[in-house]
């Protein structure tokens, strides 16, 4: 049987988002328990296992950004195996989800024809030096982390269930990074919806109990760099986006100028990164 053969993607170009991530509240991103030791903590957090340092996972933020934008825009969910959890899989081509996100291909129980590339990937959050020389000195008794102490009252009985659980303390900050790849002049397009991600993230949660006030934060001092094909073979230099004639900005001042008549970022996305015919 003959093969069909397709030309494959062409990378244009990236476009890399920097920034620092602020616990707003508490923030607790599970870690599990290696073996229980008396005294030990109930929930303890992730942490770096050379330096011992808390971290925000990459696939904890991208993991709540997907879910968050599969609701706000009604996306129906596939179980791909009895044991995995949902999550949102389709065919069509403009998929706000599946074009940032991908998706697998030809697979029978996703029902999906084609695959689609993972254009966002976010790389694991660290400490800024200012964090980490403050909460090297807080008096907790734990290293860079706080315990917080629970109750859960059995309503019948009125029995109290005593629990700890550790956290971040609110104020602490992450250096996080995020490279979006570009194939096509749509995926500048859906750089909107991934700012719609990180906004749906600070009015929601990352990591564990959000609904008890855990985990709330915010995006700080936002730059976005740009990369093209010509930046990669030292043929032109990387470029920085400013928006309002800052260097760094926040997610509201991103949102402010898309909705601007005036150039936006997704203009001067367009016009570094996807080549032009004469």
């Amino acid at each position: 049987m003959s093969k069909k053969i397709i030309p494959g993607p062409k990378l244009l170009g990236k476009v890399i988002i920097k920034g620092i991530i602020k616990a707003e509240t508490g923030l607790h991103i599970g870690s599990s328990q290696q073996a229980l030791e008396i005294g030990g903590i109930d929930n303890p957090i992730i942490r770096n296992p050379m330096t011992r340092e808390p971290y925000i996972p990459g696939s904890s933020l991208k993991g709540k950004m997907r879910s968050l934008m599969e609701i706000a825009h009604s996306k129906t969910l596939v179980v791909i195996r009895e044991d995995m959890p949902r999550i949102h899989y389709c065919n069509d081509p403009d998929c706000e989800v599946c074009r940032i996100f991908g998706r697998p291909a030809d697979d029978e129980k996703t029902k999906t024809e084609h695959n689609m590339l993972t254009r966002l990937s976010v790389r694991d959050a660290f400490l800024t030096p200012e964090s980490r020389a403050e909460l090297e000195n807080i008096e907790t008794g734990y290293f860079m982390s706080e315990i917080k102490w629970e109750n859960q009252i059995d309503r019948l009985t009125s029995a109290a269930n005593p629990r700890q659980t550790e956290r971040v303390p609110p104020g602490a900050k992450f250096f996080f990074e995020m490279s979006y790849d570009i194939y096509d002049e749509k995926d500048v397009e859906y750089l909107e919806y991934l700012f719609e991600g990180m906004k749906l993230v600070e009015d929601s949660y990352i990591g564990g109990q959000g609904s008890r006030g855990y985990g709330k934060i915010k995006f700080h001092d936002l730059e976005i760099t740009l990369k093209n094909r010509d930046v990669y073979l030292g043929k032109e230099a990387e470029k920085m986006l400013s928006v309002d004639g800052k260097s760094k900005f926040t997610l509201d001042a991103i949102f402010t100028n898309l909705r601007s008549k005036e150039k936006t970022i997704i203009d001067e996305v367009k016009e570094f990164i996807i080549p032009t015919t004469n």
